[in-house]
């Protein structure tokens, strides 16, 4: 049976709360919220007062983990600053996944090319997960979403590194081999899902579409014109979704952003992902409009 991706053109917080009542899925224990807090500088990130309604419905915590390039978000006490500065610990609870270690390690035996995943090891005080990704490009990983924010955003510091190291934390994380980086993502976002299984749930905001990531603190203006939202228990296929509507779409803005998507591989996450078991490409688009 092909995955359920529901998808809205309205694009509002009240429109997330309809996508979550629309999937039926009710997300039960403590959950964590799992989203971009967006570097100093970045201006397309997804505000505090877009998601308030969601995240307060489910009386979520908002987590984050440390990066592992400089910037604003690489050490503890940068990083609650930010957190603070954007709005995010004004509005809710808030909790760095690293904050203290040591990191925990989930074991991919099936994995293509990484056989293990260091995250953040708070992630296991939380009984459900909720991941909301801000849909655009990525300026190493071609295209950022669901799957990147289960791979590199849960990812510990090190495992960050250990992911861009395809399986070696020691390598110069701007220098690996691509194919076997992107792999590595792929195999990351699979050990989270499967920890969680039924108990995630998956929303894609296509909005501000730059052809760069929120990491990036002089990302490019957005290329395309807002989409809308999407919801899925299977990140495989909401991602697989939203790449469909981007190759689909009349928007000639879209060339910018398959150039890097392509260019940096970006299919093999997606690839990698489903052959390890963590959703399917096949799904069915429901609009609820």
């Amino acid at each position: 049976m092909p995955s359920k991706v529901y998808f809205t053109k309205s694009i509002n917080k009240e429109a997330l709360v309809k996508l979550y009542d629309a999937l039926g899925k009710k997300l039960k224990g403590k959950v964590a919220c799992k989203l971009h807090s967006g570097e100093a500088g970045n201006k397309n990130y997804l505000r505090p007062t877009f998601v308030e309604e969601i995240i307060s419905l489910l009386d979520a915590t908002v987590v984050e983990c440390n990066t592992a390039y400089e910037g604003e978000r690489n050490t503890n006490e940068k990083h609650k600053k930010l957190l603070k500065d954007h709005g995010w610990s004004t509005h809710f609870k808030v909790d760095l996944l690293d904050e203290e270690g040591p990191d925990y390690k989930f074991d991919i035996p099936y994995g293509k090319q990484i056989k293990e995943n260091f995250v953040g090891k708070h992630l296991l005080n939380y009984d459900s997960l909720l991941v909301i990704s801000h849909f655009k490009g990525h300026g190493m990983g071609g295209y950022g979403g669901a799957l990147k924010q289960l791979s590199i955003g849960c990812a510990s510091s090190f495992g960050k590194r250990y992911i861009h190291g395809a399986g070696d934390a020691t390598m110069d994380m701007f220098k690996t081999e691509q194919a076997k980086f992107v792999t590595s993502m792929g195999d990351a976002a699979s050990s989270v899902h499967k920890y969680f299984k039924s108990r995630a749930v998956y929303i894609n905001c296509m909005v501000n579409i730059s052809i760069d990531c929120d990491c990036d603190a002089n990302a490019h203006a957005p290329c395309m014109q807002d989409i809308g939202l999407l919801i899925s228990e299977d990140p495989v296929a909401i991602d697989q979704a939203c790449l469909d509507i981007i190759y689909n779409s009349k928007d000639l803005g879209k060339e910018q952003l398959i150039e890097r998507i392509e260019s940096r591989l970006g299919h093999l996450i997606i690839d990698t992902a489903e052959e390890d078991g963590c959703g399917s490409s096949n799904y069915e688009l429901i609009s609820i409009d």
